[in-house]
């Protein structure tokens, strides 16, 4: 005969059900006063780890860099002190209270800064060439970049600590996982710097180096190359950085020569720069637009946009699209492919937006490490 319900016995169930009770209870007082501090320990250590792989790639930056200087330059000298000294390096802003004349403030400090740092690497690698020491400069502003945000990481962590504060803590957790992106990009520009290869930054210098090829060149502004190349029965004056260094040049400042020579004869600008993509969106893909299309502290943007106001000149922008790793990282295959696409696009707004005959400039932006003219 089968045991009816009333005949089951309770009593382990119950037991079991007024422990669990209990535990339940138990945590909850816990989390209840103790849950903050539990999330603050646990926030800390995924943060901890974090900042041991920033601490890495940040002193494989320091390596890297050393190594290559010494193998460059060949110098005699202990120069581990010396890269030491340059990754602390640091560039005071000029005072914005009163913004008159800022720009040309911040020009000024920005000469004496590279001038600055060309002198270094010279000092510590003698036998360095120009091209050479362009990108040794390159591969140091790589491993400074890794120092800076190693040591902004570590500041905010150990004042969290210091302080037991939650909220520091958990911003910095948020943070992470955009600063590590950026972060991991220096640490791959590493490679590309020490060995001159192209990165994606250059898209824009590339598609100047295609018009430019087999024409004749000449510097326009300080590491600033530009060539007369008749396209389409218009003539354009095509500006990129000096190649195949590291350099940016001052494309602002070539086209601000070139429209102040030729004045009323220059119908319209076109820029070529590498531009940040949406997540979603490929790499490569290219966008049109108008305006001043390059990046930096703003100079060369200033200088373009005003003289060009000054002329009523009007800029025509096109982006090539890629991501912050893409940006300092060896080139990739598509934004090689890219520079032909835009080519084609810039055929296609020349004949759109000018007429025959008149001249235009193509002002291919970005830094020309491994890009002759």
């Amino acid at each position: 005969m089968n045991p009816t319900v009333s005949q089951i016995p309770l009593g382990d169930n119950s037991m079991l059900n007024m422990i669990l009770q209990v535990v339940f209870y138990v945590f909850f007082i816990v989390f209840l006063f103790y849950g903050q501090k539990i999330q603050l320990f646990i926030s800390i250590r995924e943060v901890e780890k974090s900042l041991r792989k920033l601490k890495f790639m940040r002193e494989e930056g320091r390596r890297i860099a050393i190594e290559t200087i010494k193998e460059i330059g060949k110098s005699k000298e202990n120069i581990t002190a010396r890269v030491n000294d340059f990754l602390d390096y640091v560039a005071i802003e000029p005072a914005d209270m009163d913004p008159a004349g800022i720009v040309g403030k911040l020009e000024h400090l920005l000469n004496v800064r590279d001038a600055r740092f060309k002198d270094d690497v010279k000092l510590m690698a003698p036998e360095a060439d120009e091209t050479e020491v362009n990108n040794l400069e390159n591969v140091l502003e790589a491993a400074m970049a890794l120092n800076f945000i190693y040591k902004y990481i570590r500041h905010f962590y150990i004042l969290g600590r210091k302080t037991l504060s939650l909220y520091i803590i958990m911003q910095l957790q948020m943070l992470l996982p955009l600063i590590m992106r950026e972060a991991e990009a220096y640490a791959r520009a590493l490679r590309a710097f020490t060995m001159g290869q192209p990165i994606g930054d250059g898209v824009g210098a590339l598609v100047a180096a295609k018009l430019m090829n087999k024409h004749e060149k000449k510097e326009i502004a300080k590491d600033t190359v530009m060539a007369e190349v008749p396209i389409d029965g218009r003539i354009a004056y095509v500006i990129k950085a000096k190649g195949p260094g590291g350099n940016v040049g001052k494309p602002g400042e070539g086209i601000k020569k070139i429209l102040e020579e030729k004045k009323s004869k220059i119908s319209s600008v076109i820029m070529i720069d590498a531009g940040l993509k949406f997540e979603g969106e490929k790499v490569g893909e290219i966008a049109e637009g108008v305006g001043a299309a390059i990046g930096g502290p703003g100079v060369e943007k200033f200088k373009t946009e005003e003289i060009t106001f000054k002329y009523k000149v009007p800029v025509q922008a096109i982006i090539v699209k890629e991501g912050v790793g893409d940006a300092v990282s060896t080139m990739r295959r598509e934004l090689i492919e890219a520079a032909d696409k835009v080519i084609e696009r810039i055929r296609r707004l020349i004949k759109e937006k000018t007429a025959d005959g008149d001249h235009i400039i193509i002002a291919g932006i970005g830094n020309t490490i491994g890009i002759a003219q």
